[in-house]
C-alpha cells in the first residue's frame, strides 16, 4: 500500500506507474485524493469540535463558580450537542477511512526508476548471464529420465489428488531433500535466521503481502475455516512481525524457510507446462528481508547475489533478467528473475524471484521500527527464492544425464546423498 500523502504529492507519477505496470482503470488515484480530502475534512471538523467544547468545559466552571447556573447550563446544553456531533462524525470517518483503504489496495507498487519501461516479458533486460547453455540435442528432456527411472509418477498423483501433485519416489526424494537441506543450510551459513512456518494464513496475512486483492485466483481457499494455502513462504515470514515495531539495531532481519507451495496456476497444454515445468504443488526454500528503508536497494542486489550463488554452487548456466514495469507485479517496486538453462527442453526456465516491495507491504502490515531519534517508521521488505525445487530438479536431471540414461549428483549434493549417481 502506498502512503496516501505520497500519492497526494506524486499523482501523474503514481498514475503513469500504474500504466507501466499494464493497469487500465486508474480512476482509483484520483478516488483516493479525494476521498483523503474528505477524511481531513471530517477529522479537522472534530478538531473544532473538541476545542470549542474544551473551551466551553472550562467555562462552564468559571460561571459554576461565579453561581451563575443559567448560562453554565445553556453551554451544557450546547456540549452535549456537539458530543452527539462528534460521536456521528468520529462514525463518518471510519466509514471514509474504510473507504479510503478500499481504494489504496487498488493502486500498485511504483516501479522504481532504474527498471525498463515494457508491456511484456519481450521487454524484460537480460542483466548477467553464467555458464554456457548445453545446446546438445541428444540430451532427453527431464520427463523423459524421470519416467526411464521410475522417479516421478504423474499418473498416480492425478489419481490420488489431480494434474500438477506428483509422486516422487526413491532417490527422486531423496534428491528433494538433498536440495532442500542444501539450500537451507546455505541460507544459515550466511547469516539468514531459519524459521518453520505456518501452511495456512489469515486473510489479514494474504493482504499484508498483497496476495489480496491482487492474486486470490491463485491461491487455494479453505472455505470453511477461511484460510488460504501459502503460495510461498513469503506470507507467513514476512508477517511473523506485522503490528510490531522493531529496533534499528536489529537490522537487517534476514529469515528462511523451507515450505511446500500451493497454486492454482492456470496453465495451456504442449512443452510449456510438461513434468516439472508448471506444478500446482512444489517445494521452495524463501528468503525474507526486512530492511531499513535506506539500505533496501543494496540488500535486493545482495540477495539476486547470493540466489545466484546457489545456482554457480550447482553448476547450472543461467541468466538474470531485469523485469520491465508491466512484467513485474502488483506489489514490487524492482524485481530481478533468475532462470535455469533446461539442457533438454533447449530453453529458459524461471527458478527464482528477488523483489524489492520498499514500504508497500510494510504500511499494509504497519511493521515499523523505531529509528535513532525514538520516532518510528515503515520498514521495507525484500523477498526471493532461494531456490524453487521443480525446475531445479528438472536442470539437474538434464544437465547431469549420462548417455546410459544415468544422472550423476551434483558435487554440491554429496554430503546429502552420497556420491555417483542419483
Amino acid at each position: 500500500m502506498l502512503d496516501i500523502g505520497f500519492i497526494r504529492d506524486n499523482v501523474e507519477l503514481v498514475k503513469e506507474g500504474m500504466k507501466n505496470k499494464g493497469e487500465n482503470d486508474i480512476s482509483a488515484v484520483d478516488k483516493a485524493v479525494e476521498k483523503d480530502e474528505e477524511w481531513r475534512g471530517l477529522v479537522t471538523e472534530i478538531d473544532q469540535l473538541r476545542a470549542e467544547s474544551n473551551t466551553k468545559a472550562k467555562q462552564i466552571g468559571q460561571l459554576m463558580g461565579e453561581g451563575k447556573k443559567e448560562e453554565a447550563q445553556a453551554l451544557i446544553k450546547e456540549t452535549g450537542e456537539s458530543k452527539g456531533k462528534i460521536k456521528e462524525l468520529e462514525k463518518a470517518v471510519s466509514e471514509v477511512r474504510n473507504e479510503l483503504n478500499e481504494l489504496l489496495y487498488r493502486i500498485p507498487n511504483v516501479p522504481d526508476a532504474s527498471v525498463p519501461v515494457g508491456h511484456s516479458e519481450e521487454d524484460n533486460e537480460v542483466f548477467s548471464t553464467w555458464g554456457e547453455p548445453d545446446e546438445n540435442e541428444k540430451l532427453k528432456p527431464h520427463w523423459e529420465i524421470a519416467e526411464q527411472n521410475n522417479w516421478i509418477d504423474f499418473e498416480r498423483g492425478v489419481k490420488v489428488t489431480g494434474a500438477g501433485f506428483p509422486f516422487y519416489v526413491g532417490r527422486m526424494a531423496t534428491l528433494q531433500r538433498a536440495l532442500i537441506n542444501f539450500f537451507i543450510n546455505e541460507a544459515i551459513s550466511a547469516g539468514y535466521t531459519e524459521l518453520q512456518s505456518p501452511y495456512f494464513v489469515n486473510e489479514d496475512s494474504a493482504r499484508g503481502t498483497g496476495q489480496i486483492p491482487d492474486k486470490e485466483d491463485m491461491m487455494y481457499e479453505i472455505q470453511r475455516d477461511e484460510f488460504f494455502l501459502i503460495p510461498t513462504a513469503e506470507v507467513p515470514v514476512t508477517n511473523f512481525h506485522r503490528d510490531e515495531i522493531l529496533e534499528e539495531d536489529d537490522l537487517p532481519v534476514l529469515y528462511t524457510a523451507y515450505t511446500p507451495c500451493w497454486r492454482r496456476e492456470a496453465g495451456s497444454y504442449g512443452k510449456e507446462v510438461r513434468g516439472l515445468n508448471r506444478l500446482h504443488q512444489f517445494d521452495k526454500v524463501e528468503l525474507v528481508k526486512i530492511v531499513h528503508p535506506e539500505q533496501s536497494d543494496k540488500e535486493l542486489e545482495s540477495l539476486r547475489e547470493y540466489a545466484e550463488s546457489l545456482l554457480q554452487k550447482l553448476d547450472l548456466p543461467y541468466r538474470t533478467l531485469l523485469m520491465c514495469t508491466g512484467d513485474m507485479g502488483f506489489t514490487q517496486t524492482k524485481k530481478y528473475d533468475l532462470e535455469v538453462w533446461s539442457a533438454g527442453q533447449k530453453r529458459w526456465l524461471e527458478v527464482s524471484s528477488c523483489s524489492n516491495f520498499g514500504s508497500f507491504q510494510a504500511r499494509r502490515m504497519q511493521l515499523r521500527f523505531r529509528n535513532e531519534k525514538g520516532k518510528t517508521e515503515m520498514l521495507h521488505t525484500l523477498n526471493g527464492s532461494g531456490l524453487a525445487l521443480p525446475r531445479i530438479v528438472a536442470a539437474i536431471l538434464e544437465k547431469y544425464q549420462t548417455e546410459e540414461g544415468k544422472v550423476q549428483v551434483p558435487k554440491v549434493l554429496e554430503p546429502y546423498m552420497g556420491e555417483g549417481f542419483i
